[in-house]
């Protein structure tokens, strides 16, 4: 017989930033620039970064102990862990199955999901498939990045944009007409050279000529990742709304991938949002990719800012390129 259908929501939110904090007037010793240039260019003032010794599978544990707290969810009762990273341990084994070892969820089935910085609402909307379908009844939803690995520290265009740390969410079933109401999914791989890490993969293996040539670190076009990011966030925080029955009046929060202030600011303006409903946090933690908007949205429940029945508007944009939002009823 066919499963009924119903709502995921978020039972349990983790987050975990490395210790170590490099902040504009480091960097100002490290390459040509400066605090002012950083912070009106991009809103950032500071950005943890991993130890030597840590790898996004390190962060993406801590998360998800921390979310599986909140959840009152034993690991063994998981079903599925969905990590989404652009800076996995390795290519293979998945960091998700690092993780599902880790953490002692022995009947939970593991794998990564690439999206670029929309990864986390690319796998949050897979997570809650699995759920809104009956399939699955505990699903845990991972964004996890150590991004500082693959950063050319001698580009200043680049290094000073990026962060690590990880955000986890852990779904489970919840009544109709709460949980995650809609999502909205875009790609456009035509431009994937805007936004690219071109070495070490099957395309580029390593060879002394890619590592020579820094192939095997960030490469992007500024300029047109900002024209690409400000023109879709209206249109996508619109299309998700309209799917989940809503307009832009019934937001009552907004949490945007932290990129960048000026971006943010633009779309909010879009909206017609007062900055009391628009989660803004890049100051203190730079792109951290798949794991800003997880660790953005466990600052919104910490602070209160997120309370029961709340519309919550997360959207998310990269690499790709891929873009997407979905609409949280809390």
């Amino acid at each position: 017989m066919p499963r009924e259908l119903s709502n995921a929501g978020i039972a349990g939110i983790g987050t975990y930033v490395p210790e170590r904090i490099l902040t504009n007037s480091d960097l100002e010793k490290m390459v040509d620039t400066s605090d002012e240039w950083i912070s009106t260019r991009s809103g950032i003032k500071q950005r943890h970064i991993a130890s030597a010794e840590q790898a996004t599978s390190d962060l993406a544990v801590a998360a998800a102990v921390r979310a599986l707290n909140d959840a009152g969810v034993e690991a063994e009762e998981l079903d599925l862990i969905i990590v989404a990273t652009n800076t996995p341990d390795m290519l293979f084994p998945a960091t998700a199955c690092l993780v599902q070892d880790r953490i002692g969820a022995k009947k939970a089935g593991a794998f990564d999901l690439a999206a670029g910085c929309t990864g986390f609402i690319y796998a949050l909307a897979v997570g809650g498939q699995f759920i809104s379908t009956g399939s699955r009844r505990a699903v845990l939803v991972i964004g996890a990045e150590a991004l500082s690995k693959v950063v050319d520290w001698k580009n200043r265009n680049t290094c000073v944009l990026f962060g690590d740390g990880a955000g986890a969410v852990v779904l489970r079933p919840v009544p109709e007409g709460s949980g995650i109401l809609s999502f909205k999914l875009r790609s456009d791989g035509s431009r994937g050279s805007i936004l690219s890490q071109p070495a070490g993969g099957s395309r580029l293996p390593a060879t002394y000529e890619t590592v020579d040539e820094r192939l095997h670190y960030i490469h992007m076009r500024g300029r047109e990742v900002f024209k690409f990011a400000s023109k879709i966030m209206e249109d996508t925080a619109e299309e998700a709304l309209a799917a989940a029955g809503l307009t832009r009046s019934d937001i009552d929060l907004l949490i945007p991938h932290q990129a960048n202030i000026r971006i943010i600011k633009h779309a909010s303006k879009k909206l017609g949002l007062p900055p009391g409903k628009v989660l803004v946090n890049i100051e203190r933690y730079g792109n951290t990719s798949t794991a800003s908007i997880p660790l953005a949205l466990e600052e919104a429940v910490r602070e209160g800012r997120v309370k029961k029945g709340d519309n919550v508007v997360m959207i998310g944009f990269g690499a790709g390129l891929t873009w997407g939002a979905s609409v949280v009823k809390w």
